[in-house]
């Protein structure tokens, strides 16, 4: 594995595309164009950003920062995919993350932001190609494209512990007789069963605690959260893309009872039977 440094200069690049905000429910609320320049200096030992952002009708904002090292709240994979986000809940501020992919010469992020109460509040889409390519952008997702079998592997690791964990896995989805989604999950040794009820664009896993929410977004994308966070409960936060109609990448963040963030994982997989 190469190191977390390697990893992040996988996203250098000139990046063209837009700050999307969006409902957890998935609706489209805010659009804004947007250049992201991530530059490496001195030989790669320094990274700048620059983000220019054009809101419609108001004048452009710009935002630059360098980097040298990588914060604690941060994890990379070999192929530049990453999370950045809160590292111990607090009862008083809002919590979240970012989530990165990366595939040739597109980008695609996912920003979830919940209250400080644990109930979704403010998402953003965030989608780039490299400025002078004419990479396409994928379809919106939809539960169609989803259903059928998955099979691939996941790769996780800690802010603690960068050796990596590798399972196989296995995902099938499916609509059961009285139109319910059922899922089957198998993730490495542990399998665990649930179903669905399907509104519009978004998945309701009502049979856990806490509940789960699917939001199915453009380009592919796709939201996976908890209903509510309660203190006291371990929770994860999810991100997916469809890059191709047979390959998906998601991007997992867990959480303990106490708020503290465990661990990230990212699940490749492919379609290998359609339901």
């Amino acid at each position: 594995m190469r190191s977390q440094w390697e990893n992040f200069l996988t996203n250098l690049g000139d990046w063209e595309g837009s700050f999307t905000q969006v409902s957890p429910a998935g609706e489209i609320l805010k659009d804004t164009p947007s250049r992201l320049l991530l530059e490496g200096l001195e030989d790669d030992k320094a990274v700048r950003l620059t983000l220019r952002r054009f809101p419609p009708d108001s004048p452009a904002d710009e935002v630059v920062r360098e980097y040298r090292s990588l914060g604690k709240d941060i994890l990379f994979f070999d192929g530049g995919a990453f999370s950045q986000g809160t590292i111990q809940r607090s009862p008083l501020s809002a919590f979240g993350a970012e989530f990165g992919f990366v595939a040739d010469n597109r980008r695609l992020r996912l920003v979830e932001i919940f209250t400080p109460e644990g109930d979704p509040d403010r998402f953003t889409l965030i989608r780039e190609k490299r400025a002078g390519t004419d990479a396409p952008e994928r379809p919106p997702l939809t539960l169609e494209a989803l259903l059928g079998t998955w099979e691939g592997e996941a790769v996780t690791i800690s802010p603690s512990w960068l050796s990596p964990d590798i399972v196989p896995t296995r995902l099938e989805l499916r609509l059961d007789g009285g139109g319910r989604l059922v899922q089957t999950l198998e993730f490495g040794t542990v399998r665990v069963c649930s179903t669905a009820r399907i509104e519009d664009s978004n998945l309701y896993f009502d049979d856990g605690s806490p509940p789960v929410r699917v939001s199915m977004l453009p380009d592919g994308a796709s939201a996976t959260f908890p209903e509510r966070a309660p203190r006291g409960n371990p929770f994860f936060l999810e991100a997916g893309w469809l890059v191709e109609d047979n390959r998906r990448d998601r991007l997992i963040r867990r959480y303990s009872e106490t708020g503290e963030w465990l661990s990230l994982t990212w699940v490749r997989e492919r379609k290998v039977g359609q339901k």
